[in-house]
């Protein structure tokens, strides 16, 4: 390199680049963190236009990356269903016609999740079929048989000792189809009724739509 160049490039000011990174990457970090910090590249730039920057979306990647920010990423899918191959399955008493004529003639119950800064809470509860309360709940850190066998006691103490008649319908999840599973519900004069793997509908409701397991309605 001739001595002419090294003090040229030396001495030389900022580029129109640099000028416009310095300018544009503080105000791509402020949008970012006013949207929670979960904008990846292209939601970003989106942003960014529409607040009056004229940006490319490869140079708000790239300046995201020189930040050291990124959107947030999709966590791995969980799976509360996991049958039992070598477990013994109840038979299905409902044949997917949730309806009742009275309290305690039919229970549904399932399990689901909610996804926390903490971490998955796992959630297991039981609705009468007739009137569309939650009779028993249970939120817990794992999917274990004694979460369920909770809010079959929850349900149990708000709803009697001995309900005899009584069905409770679950999919075929490995909770489900225990033995201590069965034996709680023999203890109150219920029988269980396993319907297919992760194939479980709540009752319709009052405008005839199927109604799903609420992931949310629930909480207190």
């Amino acid at each position: 390199m001739a001595p002419s160049t090294y003090y040229d490039a030396k001495s030389r000011g900022p580029s129109a680049r640099a000028q416009r990174d310095a300018e544009l990457g503080p105000a791509l970090v402020a949008l970012w963190e006013d949207n929670y910090r979960v904008y990846g590249a292209r939601k970003l730039w989106k942003t960014a236009r529409r607040n009056g920057h004229d940006v490319g979306r490869d140079q708000v990647g790239r300046l995201m990356r020189a930040a050291g920010i990124c959107g947030a990423r999709r966590g791995k899918r969980v799976k509360t269903t996991k049958p039992d191959a070598s477990a013994a399955r109840h038979p299905d008493l409902v044949k997917r016609k949730f309806t009742a004529t009275a309290p305690n003639q039919l229970w549904v119950t399932d399990l689901t999740f909610v996804p926390t800064w903490a971490g998955v809470a796992y959630a297991c509860f039981i609705v009468d079929a007739y009137s569309r309360m939650i009779v028993g709940w249970r939120v817990a850190g794992h999917m274990r048989t004694s979460m369920v066998l909770d809010a079959l006691e929850m349900a149990r103490w708000s709803r009697g000792n001995l309900l005899a008649g009584l069905r409770c319908h679950s999919d075929a999840g490995s909770q489900f189809t225990s033995i201590r599973y069965g034996e709680r519900l023999a203890e109150i004069g219920a029988v269980p009724s396993i319907g297919s793997i992760g194939g479980l509908w709540f009752p319709r409701n009052r405008g005839g739509f199927p109604m799903p397991l609420p992931a949310w309605s629930w909480i207190p």
